[in-house]
């Protein structure tokens, strides 16, 4: 999580030389593709914005919120937003909902594309994830977020990512819904330990779509697969690269 995925990156060891790459590469695209073609003369809040967003990685997009934090107008911000997915540093996972019209207005979440430059841009090596109060479950979130998404553009079969939150603050991380409207829910929890209220968001989406609801599945840092009664499983997020570890309908 912390190399991410550039091979750049991935080919240094050492944490400095990756450092550097990493700042090399977003000063260029931020001085290149964002503020040249978009003709933003204040290059200082993009960047700032840019961190803003890798500490929120796997977080709602409340634009009020970080225009206070950064001293930006709504409007700005909604166009910083619209330039960096444009360039593809961060992604906006929709909210999901059976009414399709919904989708439109609920919140996204956010995510780095690259969780190499996330961590980078938090100065968050393997060390600092590990201590309590860093930035690792945030961080976490969006790897698997984004790493779904990747996986996504290739598979057979045909689906959309989304997440779930209802107004009581019910929560899924992942929604994956394909074109027959069947679901598979995916919770990440940054703990080698899984627990029954870990599916609380799960077992919400299972009760609302009967049998639409394929499997929801607790993604988690430990290494067995365990059932937690009908269609609910925990898995290793390591199973995001075994075939057939699931076990489940496809």
């Amino acid at each position: 999580m912390v190399r991410g995925g550039f091979p750049e990156a991935v080919a240094r060891n050492d944490q400095r030389r990756r450092a550097r790459f990493f700042d090399s590469y977003l000063a260029d695209l931020i001085n290149r593709d964002v503020i040249q073609l978009s003709e933003i003369e204040r290059g200082a809040e993009m960047r700032a914005l840019t961190r803003l967003l890798a500490a929120r990685s796997g977080q709602l997009v409340v634009t009020a919120s970080m225009g206070s934090a950064l001293g930006l107008s709504r409007n700005t911000i909604v166009r910083y937003l619209s330039l960096l997915e444009e360039v593809f540093l961060i992604k906006r996972i929709p909210a999901w909902s059976r009414n399709i019209s919904a989708r439109a207005v609920g919140t996204p979440k956010v995510a780095m594309v690259d969780s190499g430059i996330a961590a980078n841009l938090l100065d968050a090596g393997i060390d600092r994830l590990l201590q309590p109060g860093g930035p690792w479950g945030p961080l976490l979130e969006g790897f698997v977020l984004m790493e779904l998404s990747r996986q996504l553009t290739w598979s057979n079969q045909r689906a959309e990512l989304y997440h779930y939150r209802t107004k009581d603050k019910v929560e899924v991380d992942a929604v994956l819904e394909n074109r027959q409207g069947h679901v598979v829910g995916i919770e990440v929890k940054a703990g080698s330990t899984v627990r029954e209220e870990d599916f609380r968001g799960l077992r919400h989406l299972a009760d609302r779509l009967g049998d639409d609801f394929l499997v929801g599945l607790v993604l988690y840092t430990g290494a067995q697969t365990l059932p937690f009664g009908p269609r609910l499983r925990a898995m290793p997020i390591s199973a995001l690269w075994q075939v057939g570890s699931c076990g489940c309908a496809p």
